[in-house]
């Protein structure tokens, strides 16, 4: 064989080399390597995982590990694994799926009308890797509290509802961090020297805007409910609020599932720092979370005379006011035969 012919023959051969290796090169980095059937999904890696946890996590959604394995190795990524949120688009290679899990989707987190403490922490704990305990433990630890002004029964007050936006993998101490960070940007120097005008702290206002936000869903009402509770407030009169007796009630009895709908007077007996029939102070906390409406109506009340207010028959929804205890009387005789006549026994 000469030369001529056995240099052709190493070419060919080095060709048919170079051609299998680009075939297996492009199947182990460009193939298709996903099979789920939605258009995209998430992958949860959670903190201090390793190469074995990653790929435990993706498995439901790789068609070849082996092959990701080998991307994952030529990119470094098997020593350099992230913690959080990624998302996979049907029909990626090895390579972008390589790529994704280093970009750290955040969640979009939003909270409102959260009852209580543990419901917040439950709600939050849904959304992000601290679970409810861990997230409870951090809200009520007590270094943060006393550096931050709170207390475990007015703490709530600290959380404003809104959307926000973090990291699956955020740590329970990282999410009160920045919760702090929210309240303190959120009670801006204008809204500190309306709540000194109504003679209130700010936790004072979320404390109060809570029974206003109880009291009633129309925003456009919450102004004239808040000017009645303030009125009260300056008279030195109990708010005798029927939400708060609730709230006591369902505290009393460790209950927060139970629905009432028709205060009792037996419950008007209820010994409770939050039975504002019974103490003519405001309650040593939010008995939920008022939303910023609520907030806005107790810094921004409505200027009125009204003492009483009772729920409208007529205009359902929201309420009827009255200056003197004798107009309030003919109101509340009113919802009385309503509620009677609905059946309504608690």
């Amino acid at each position: 064989m000469n030369t001529k012919k056995l240099f052709g023959i190493i070419s060919i051969v080095i060709v048919t080399i170079l051609i299998v290796y680009g075939y297996v090169m492009y199947r182990e980095i460009f193939a298709k390597n996903t099979k789920f059937a939605e258009k995209e999904v998430f992958v949860y890696i959670p903190t201090n995982s390793n190469f074995n946890d990653a790929k435990e996590a993706l498995s439901p959604f790789i068609e070849s590990m082996s092959r990701l394995e080998k991307v994952a190795e030529k990119k470094s990524y098997a020593e350099n694994v992230k913690a959080g949120r990624f998302l996979l688009k049907k029909g990626m290679n090895s390579n972008e799926i390589i790529n994704a899990m280093r970009q750290n989707i955040p969640v979009k987190l939003a909270f409102n009308n959260q009852e209580r403490l543990e419901d917040l922490a439950g709600r939050i704990g849904s959304q992000i890797e601290a679970d409810s305990s861990k997230l409870m433990a951090s809200f009520t630890n007590k270094k943060f509290l006393a550096d931050n002004g709170f207390t475990e029964e007015n703490v709530l007050a600290l959380f404003i509802p809104n959307s926000y936006e973090f990291y699956w993998n955020t740590s329970a101490n990282k999410f009160r961090e920045k919760m702090a960070k929210e309240y303190r940007k959120f009670w801006t120097e204008e809204r500190i020297a309306k709540a000194k005008a109504q003679n209130l702290t700010p936790i004072e206002v979320s404390t109060l805007a809570a029974i206003v936000h109880k009291e009633t869903v129309k925003q456009d009402e919450r102004p004239r409910v808040a000017g009645v509770y303030l009125n009260r407030l300056r008279k030195g009169m109990k708010l005798e609020a029927d939400p708060t007796v609730i709230f006591a009630v369902k505290k009393s009895t460790n209950n927060f599932d139970t629905i009432i709908k028709r205060v009792l007077y037996k419950d008007l007996e209820t010994v409770s720092p939050y039975n504002t029939y019974m103490y003519a102070t405001l309650p040593p906390g939010p008995i939920a979370m008022p939303d910023i409406s609520a907030i806005d109506a107790v810094l921004n009340p409505e200027t009125h005379n009204y003492i009483y207010f009772c729920a409208s028959v007529t205009n359902f929804g929201y309420h009827e006011f009255a200056v003197t205890g004798a107009q309030h009387e003919v109101n509340r005789q009113k919802y009385v035969k309503w509620i009677n006549a609905q059946g309504i026994k608690r």
